[in-house]
């Protein structure tokens, strides 16, 4: 193991790496559609609600949590508490779940950018484009193991000449092309009824309480408070890696605040981005599209507007594979730095044998689009839904394993360790702790109650209650 644990070189890395783990497929990929699922308005008031009280009472925690233990997922919450070293062991399995399948989606997100800048994107808007190209054998995988490595080489650099120096380029660069994009959406005039961009502003942003119901406002609540998981990479051992690398000296409160504020102005962009310009030229049916919404609404998208999209098109894919890369960064760091910290392995023998297993694992996964192919059923799912072997793997490790860590924390935090010793940590320069009273609260009683409810809907309780 290395002698001296590695760190971040200021407060900015710290934040850029965080929001870089933060900013990836979750944001780009999975809070539009979400949002165009449970009616954009109402998703988005409810999204930022729960970020600014649940978002800010986990990363606080786990960040308060490992900059005291100087741990990684694996050994900090043994450190502190040693009954509770099981929630660390239930963190760092999440990331090792995740990290295949999300370099698989990765290499998903190359395949669209290549085509892009290849001038082949008319091709992409086919809408058997993205089957024929899953159901493959070789070409996925091909991708898939392009995007890996490029994940392991980073992280096998290290924190400071891996992580933080890729993350400052990579998150200004992301930021940019993010808000470029957002203005131009808004900008669009087309589809045969002469909606704009404007418009499809107005379904994102304004809520429409037409016609709801108790089981709407419930189910939105329950996927807002998913994405946050996705958002901002608590409950999965990320924020608790990244912030045993934060500083004694540097102020905690403050990065913090700028993560949740970094991550949550992302997000909105994002559905700026994408619900806008899926509603000018597909309407309301075409933003019904669910997860493919990036790999099969929007190619025809970009196709409907014409010589600019030819443009729009590569740049955008572009910029989700940056995003994509800095999340699959966090997770691969956070399983890495779990096998240096708990058997002190060295950085290269810890990323070599998870890069190893990753590969494998996602490779397996991905021939569950063709020669392994097979239909399940999980337990949240509708009577018509079926699952295959990457929908497994994301509803073990996110509806389920992701939820009990994250009451495992409050448990620990509100009820064992109690609240003030997170406090005292967070604010141990002298710092100030503007939202104590809330924290509390949510730590204690608000946050655990509504993850058992996350967890509930997870095993389909609320399906049968509600029909």
């Amino acid at each position: 193991m290395e002698n001296k644990r590695n760190s971040f070189s200021s407060s900015l890395g710290f934040v850029l790496a965080a929001a870089g783990s933060a900013v990836g497929l979750g944001n780009i990929w999975r809070f539009p559609y979400l949002a165009a699922k449970d009616g954009g308005g109402l998703f988005l008031v409810i999204y930022i609600l729960l970020a600014l009280t649940f978002g800010f009472t986990m990363i606080v925690s786990e960040t308060s949590i490992v900059r005291k233990t100087k741990q990684s997922a694996l050994t900090a919450y043994g450190t502190l508490h040693r009954p509770s070293k099981w929630i660390g062991v239930c963190a760092c399995i999440v990331p090792f779940m995740i990290f295949p399948y999300y370099c698989l989606i990765g290499g998903w997100v190359l395949k669209y950018a290549v085509t892009f800048l290849t001038g082949q994107g008319s091709a992409a808007a086919d809408s058997s484009y993205f089957t024929n190209f899953i159901t493959g054998i070789s070409s996925p995988i091909i991708f898939d193991v392009i995007f890996l490595a490029a994940t392991a080489v980073v992280i096998f650099l290290g924190v400071n000449k891996g992580i933080e120096t890729l993350s400052k380029i990579l998150m200004p660069v992301l930021l940019i092309l993010v808000v470029g994009i957002a203005i131009f959406s808004l900008t669009i005039k087309g589809g045969e009824e002469g909606r704009t961009g404007l418009d499809g502003l107005k379904v994102y942003l304004i809520p429409d309480f037409a016609d709801i119901s108790f089981k709407q406002v419930f189910v939105t609540i329950m996927d807002a408070m998913g994405q946050l998981f996705y958002s901002i990479s608590v409950a999965m051992g990320i924020m608790v890696t990244y912030g045993s690398y934060f500083k004694d000296e540097s102020n905690l409160m403050r990065s913090v605040n700028q993560i949740e504020i970094f991550d949550t102005v992302v997000a909105f962009l994002a559905g700026v981005m994408i619900i806008p310009a899926v509603f000018v030229f597909l309407g309301k049916e075409g933003m019904s599209a669910g997860p493919g919404l990036m790999f099969v609404a929007l190619p025809k998208v970009f196709e409907a507007m014409g010589p600019i999209g030819s443009i729009i098109g590569p740049v955008f894919f572009v910029m989700v594979l940056l995003a994509a890369l800095t999340s699959s960064m966090s997770i691969l760091e956070t399983v890495v730095a779990s096998l240096m910290d708990a058997f002190g392995w060295s950085r290269r023998k810890a990323v070599i044998l998870e890069s190893s297993l990753g590969l494998i694992i996602s490779i397996v996964i991905c021939l569950g689009y063709n020669v392994l192919y097979f239909e399940a059923h999980l337990l949240n799912q509708s009577p018509d839904q079926s699952a295959q072997l990457l929908d497994i793997f994301d509803y073990v490790s996110n509806n389920i394993l992701m939820p009990i860590v994250a009451i495992g924390t409050c448990i620990l935090v509100g009820w064992i360790v109690k609240p003030q010793t997170i406090i005292d940590e967070a604010t141990k320069n002298g710092e100030k702790f503007n939202r104590k009273t809330l924290y509390i609260a949510m730590v204690k009683y608000v946050a655990p109650v509504m993850l058992l409810f996350l967890l509930l809907g997870a095993f389909g309780v609320f399906n049968k209650v509600m029909g």
